[in-house]
């Protein structure tokens, strides 16, 4: 590296954040999805999945809710789906009923669940020589 040149500076985490009309029962839900929550203050939790996190925040902002998307790729869309038809959710939570792992034209198996607040997920498999995340 040169005199001028200069390192970018390491990037420790990038995590949006959910917005949750009803802060208890959105911890509850990703709770019950596998997430880890870890309290940070009355309104703010940072919610992981293994390596990987987003921050739910104690907002009832429903035009952020419904223009929000979230994209979790796993490995095995299957296991997945069968963890979330058990839970119940749209009966437990008031929430759309999740649909079922469909193959998409972009290459990807997709399974859409909807949190209590109406952001929506895409839990997501890529198809043999498929498409990409």
């Amino acid at each position: 590296m040169s005199a001028n040149e200069q390192s970018e500076p390491e990037v420790v985490a990038l995590r949006p954040v959910l917005p949750a009309k009803d802060f208890g029962a959105s911890l509850r839900f990703y709770t019950e999805l596998g997430f880890r929550a870890r309290r940070l203050g009355p309104p703010l939790a940072s919610m992981h999945l293994g390596q990987f996190a987003f921050l739910l925040q104690a907002n009832d902002d429903p035009t952020a809710a419904a223009n929000l998307v979230m994209h979790l790729l796993v490995s095995d869309v299957g296991a997945w789906w069968a963890r979330i038809a058990a839970l119940g959710l749209a009966a437990r939570y008031g929430v759309q009923a999740p649909r079922a792992p469909t193959p998409e034209p972009w290459g990807l198996t997709v399974a859409y669940i909807w949190d209590p607040s109406g952001v929506l997920w895409h839990i997501a498999e890529e198809a043999p020589g498929g498409g990409q995340a």
